[in-house]
């Protein structure tokens, strides 16, 4: 990945600035309230605003029903193409999380979630990666509430078009890779999914050139090979390589080794029976399993069908489409940071479209957090400007050392980014590793209280931003 990052002074300012709302005042209100929320990731947001007359500032932006969630959307991600436009190829990772305020909840407009008696949104994403899990920023976020006369009617969802479910999130997040790849067009864009995501409709859809498929199967569906199903076709081939994968520890398992078969080959997947009407296409992929064929005793094998729409010549592009399925364990640490540390489900502003309103606030400074981890990690040696404004590194490099006078130059990314996690309690102990998103959010409300005191204390330079505009 090409080191360029957010080099303006403001981050905020970049991700923001160009948002049209119809009014400067209401853009320049985005950009204040913004600027508290970032410095307050966890806190609510009377805490965050600090006066009461900045409360009211921000009630009456979050209320206002002529900003719609996408006018605030569309300035990040214009940001978002820029940062993907000299990257070969990027990862367009899409899942969905519930926010759940709860069995009583009192805010108007939410509706049941997969426990019913609990109320919420539903929230679906597609982030930017980069092959080196780098995320870029979001290209597409849906939000909606259910509806509370469709819970009990699973059994009709086969009879329902699919612009009546909401599966149809998969196809609109596939659209908006499109618009993504219109906007960069030397980029390569491959749509991530799980294995929700295995959806007929989504594999017959049409793409332009330059943007494929990546999901994870779940369906044993029949096809043209000779086995009439999936998992028995790809499982009678030959086994073409073995690879040693990390497992991240997961429900109560730890972290290891495993070691994975891996099979490849094209197949030719027929419509479901039950879609006969619609006259559907069979449609030809490929498909990369892996699979663990002798797990640790008590742990679950590891088991991917993958299934993309671009061919794999080689053994090691089906190698690589592996380790790209795992860049999608990305959405899930970012869906971490939302809830955890930026508590977007601790937000009570009695109203949903209100909620809509504050969530791609919190869902931008999630990503910065995430984006700060993951960019130290692939561009340890790049300067710390492509993360943190002017004030930012230099007041956290005199809190570090005890001293009035930053350094000429700044430090680099990794050094900058290991100081931000000893602010949130980082030991960095030989064993330690790299510090991780839980740390990094915590240091960050104590950089953005430590840049407020360096800018009181030490005139701004001409060229820096000024630090009181956020």
């Amino acid at each position: 990945m090409e080191a360029r990052g957010i080099e303006q002074e403001d981050w905020i300012e970049t991700e923001f600035g160009a948002a049209d709302l119809g009014d400067a005042r209401r853009t320049q209100r985005l950009l204040t309230l913004m600027g508290q929320v970032a410095a307050h990731p966890g806190a609510s947001l009377p805490e965050a605003c600090g006066s009461r007359g900045q409360l009211k500032a921000a009630y009456r932006f979050l209320a206002n029903g002529a900003i719609e969630p996408e006018e605030l959307w569309a300035s990040h991600i214009a940001a978002t193409y820029e940062r993907a436009a000299p990257v070969p190829v990027v990862l367009a990772v899409q899942d969905t999380t519930e926010l759940d305020w709860g069995p009583q909840s009192a805010t108007a407009g939410l509706g049941p979630l997969g426990a019913p008696s609990h109320q919420g949104l539903l929230v679906h994403t597609t982030i930017a990666f980069t092959p080196e899990r780098v995320p870029l920023g979001v290209v597409a976020q849906a939000v909606w509430a259910r509806d509370p006369g469709m819970v009990g009617q699973r059994e009709t969802r086969r009879q329902r078009p699919i612009a009546e479910k909401e599966s149809a999130k998969w196809l609109a997040s596939l659209q908006a890779v499109g618009e993504a790849h219109q906007a960069c067009p030397q980029t390569h864009w491959v749509s991530v999914g799980d294995r929700e995501a295995d959806v007929y409709d989504l594999f017959v859809a049409e793409r332009p050139a330059g943007v494929d498929l990546l999901v994870r199967a779940a369906w044993d569906r029949r096809v043209e090979q000779p086995e009439q199903y999936l998992w028995a076709t790809v499982s009678a081939r030959p086994v073409a390589a073995t690879l040693t994968v990390h497992v991240p520890r997961h429900a109560g398992q730890a972290p290891r080794q495993a070691t994975l078969s891996l099979r490849l080959g094209p197949v030719t997947l027929r419509p479901p029976r039950h879609r006969r009407a619609d006259k559907l296409p069979a449609v030809t992929v490929w498909a990369v399993y892996v699979v663990e064929e002798h797990p640790p005793a008590g742990s679950e094998p590891l088991e991917w069908l993958l299934l993309t729409t671009e061919a794999l010549p080689t053994v090691e592009t089906a190698v690589e489409r592996v380790e790209w399925y795992g860049v999608r364990f990305g959405i899930e640490v970012w869906h971490k940071v939302l809830k955890s540390g930026c508590r977007i489900e601790a937000r009570q502003l009695e109203r949903a479209d209100r909620l809509q309103r504050c969530l791609p606030l919190y869902s931008v400074l999630a990503w910065r957090i995430l984006y700060a981890t993951l960019l130290s990690r692939t561009l340890p040696e790049v300067p710390c400007t492509v993360l943190l404004a002017v004030e930012e590194w230099q007041a956290l490099y005199c809190a570090i050392h005890h001293t009035p006078t930053p350094p000429p130059t700044p430090p680099r990314l990794r050094q900058a980014v290991r100081w931000i996690a000893r602010l949130g309690g980082f030991l960095e102990r030989g064993g330690d590793g790299e510090p991780g998103v839980t740390v990094l959010w915590k240091g960050f409300q104590h950089l953005a209280d430590l840049t407020t005191m360096y800018c009181i204390m030490r005139p701004p330079s001409p060229k820096s931003r000024k630090c009181g505009a956020r």
